[in-house]
């Protein structure tokens, strides 16, 4: 895992968790927030969630960008058109 991985999955299980991380283990974790810290599988589990958030959202936006682009052609547009118009 890695640091920045542990402190993304620890705050989208508990929304403003409150630790301090060191390294990039959960040895290196000092919790201190009230709450229950999540188990190790659940950060893991945590962590591949994102990452396939992450990788759909990428999707997402370039089918968006795909279809913003062939709509621009039906109009006989490019994105340029679009640059020189300030867009």
């Amino acid at each position: 895992m890695k640091h920045l991985e542990i402190a993304k999955a620890l705050n989208y299980l508990l929304p403003e968790a409150k630790f301090v991380l060191s390294g990039d283990t959960l040895e290196g974790l000092e919790w201190l927030d009230d709450r229950v810290l999540p188990t190790e599988s659940k950060i893991v589990e945590a962590i591949e969630q994102i990452k396939a958030e992450e990788a759909q959202a990428e999707t997402n936006k370039a089918q968006a960008k795909a279809a913003a682009e062939g709509k621009l052609a039906a109009l006989g547009l490019t994105t340029d058109d679009l640059r020189a118009l300030g867009l």
